[in-house]
């Protein structure tokens, strides 16, 4: 492992996670360009590097995945059924390329932090609601899974930790990694929200429909210690937004200044532990879309200024 290489965040991105999705598509695909632009004309863009990311190969989904449903996606064939429980529709022709940019950022930004420790994001991601043989709640492949799996089959990593803090359950990485021993799964999620027929987490932390600041960074504090105990080599943090008060399919009533708290009481624990992480996205839906931009831009410069310690105790 190199270290102490560059104190940028390193972030990777592709057009396309706003292209490959249909703008009559009931998702609010501009958050992705208006994310970076937002970051790249800000005050604080001199703090990350931005990458572009080669598309997932095949031998890396089945890592994950069952390989009739990734040969049906790549080819074309999935049925209405399998497209509709999924989401994102109209699919237009760029589906498949966006899906394999999008897994290809999470291996990059896995790899980097890897090779190189620190901190990591891609800007999109966090797709757990995407299982082992389908998809499901706009998520096609689970690429926090495929991660998790990678680090602890080729890396040889030990013990990894997929922290959750999406207000959904993340239901598809519980099911495919629910007899890994090595990869704990902690979800921190709203009771009452999608899906509806919760799957089991080896940790699932529960908030009632309106839940304040205060109730949910309790819970974040109680996760924290959850993952801390379990002495990770490698942290995949799904930071979704959708918690925010604002935001159209959350139900609880957390501020943007809750969100912000949460993301560094998780990169605190990580600088004190030194433990590598990577940075997926999640949901994300406020009404306006500008409230979710605003929160994403507080994580990514959360990370940021994280990263910048993480190299700094490093290069002790």
């Amino acid at each position: 492992m190199k270290v102490g290489i560059n104190t940028k965040l390193p972030i990777w991105y592709h057009p396309i996670y706003t292209d490959g999705i249909h703008p009559e598509a009931r998702f609010p695909r501009e958050r992705y360009v208006s994310l970076i632009n937002r970051l790249i004309n800000s005050s604080v863009s001199g703090k990350f590097v931005f990458n572009e990311p080669a598309k997932a190969t095949r031998d890396q989904l089945i890592i994950g995945h069952d390989q009739r449903y990734v040969d049906d996606f790549l080819a074309g064939k999935l049925t209405e059924k399998e497209t509709k429980r999924i989401g994102l529709t109209p699919w237009t022709e760029d589906i498949i390329p966006r899906t394999l940019h999008l897994m290809g950022g999470a291996i990059a930004a896995l790899d980097h932090v890897i090779e190189y420790s620190g901190i990591a994001g891609n800007m999109a991601g966090g797709t757990h609601h995407a299982h082992y043989d389908f998809g499901s709640g706009y998520c096609i492949f689970n690429d926090l899974a495929v991660c998790a799996l990678m680090a602890l089959e080729q890396y040889n990593l030990q013990r990894v930790v997929i922290l959750d803090f999406d207000v959904h359950q993340g239901d598809g990485t519980a099911t495919i990694l629910q007899n890994v021993e090595r990869a704990l799964t902690i979800s921190l999620h709203c009771q009452t929200n999608f899906p509806f027929r919760k799957a089991v987490s080896d940790h699932d932390i529960v908030l009632p429909a309106g839940a304040d600041d205060r109730d949910y960074l309790e819970k974040v504090a109680h996760c924290i210690n959850i993952a801390k105990q379990f002495n990770p080599d490698l942290i995949l943090y799904q930071a979704g937004v959708d918690g925010l008060s604002t935001d159209s399919l959350g139900k609880l009533d957390v501020s943007r200044g809750g969100m912000d708290k949460r993301n560094k009481m998780v990169f605190d624990m990580i600088v004190d532990h030194t433990i590598p992480t990577v940075v997926f996205m999640g949901g994300g839906y406020s009404k306006p879309i500008s409230h979710t931009i605003d929160a994403f831009c507080d994580l990514f410069t959360a990370a940021a200024d994280a990263n910048i310690r993480f190299t700094s105790v490093l290069d002790e």
